[in-house]
């Protein structure tokens, strides 16, 4: 995938560290995405444990799905494609493997264009998460590939939040685990921006498993 180069401003910059935010009211904390199921299985013990998980994650579900989402979807805003959009945005919710994934994403993306439309925005309030980012991302003048790292950091800051939750983890745990993620983001983001989108793909097994065990699971912090 071929991204333009532009001049980012300030305005852009600050506003994507503002979408990436984990105090934007969109709900991003109260879901765990399988990983207080892995927790509670003994899948994840400590923070190597967490922090390998999550790295994981990242390279293998996000990068692979949601983060080429994004940029796609910038993209096509920035081209009124709608049909684009559209398309983009049913992939989402055809590859959510189970109710509460499906409802993340859902209630994510309509709090982010509720909240957007609050602020006198246009953009419709019916994406999912990853094609609302990118309504909210796309009049900036930063690039694809910024606005795919805004919204990885974002995810990251929100799972490394998860983890000292479940785990449970210190906060000097929860910030080396994001330092590495850092470290991994970029890689991660461009493979994302290479993939074609027949390319594309969300087959991650034990996520999906993980998650619909968690929507039964006894005792959980974490929305189901």
């Amino acid at each position: 995938m071929t991204t333009a180069t532009t001049t980012t401003t300030d305005a852009a910059l600050l506003r994507l560290i503002w979408l990436a935010s984990p105090a934007l009211p969109v709900g991003g904390f109260s879901y765990s995405e399988g990983l207080e199921a892995a927790v509670d299985r003994g899948l994840v013990t400590d923070e190597a444990t967490a922090a390998n998980w999550l790295a994981d994650q990242l390279h293998m579900t996000l990068a692979r799905a949601d983060i080429a989402v994004v940029a796609r979807a910038t993209q096509a805003f920035r081209d009124a494609d709608t049909a684009q959009c559209e398309a983009l945005d049913a992939w989402v919710r055809a590859t959510r493997e189970t109710s509460e994934l499906r409802l993340q994403t859902e209630q994510m993306g309509r709090s982010l264009g509720e909240w957007m439309k609050s602020l006198g925005d246009t953009s419709e309030v019916r994406w999912t998460y990853p094609v609302a980012f990118a309504a909210a991302a796309y009049k900036t003048t930063a690039t694809l590939r910024e606005i795919a790292l805004a919204f990885a950091f974002g995810w990251s800051e929100n799972m490394m939040q998860a983890a000292i939750k479940a785990v449970p983890l210190g906060q000097s745990a929860g910030q080396r685990i994001l330092m590495k993620l850092a470290g991994e983001i970029p890689i991660a983001v461009d493979h994302a921006l290479a993939l074609d989108n027949a390319e594309r793909q969300s087959f991650a097994p034990m996520l999906a498993i993980l998650s619909a065990q968690h929507e039964t699971q006894y005792s959980r912090l974490f929305r189901s």
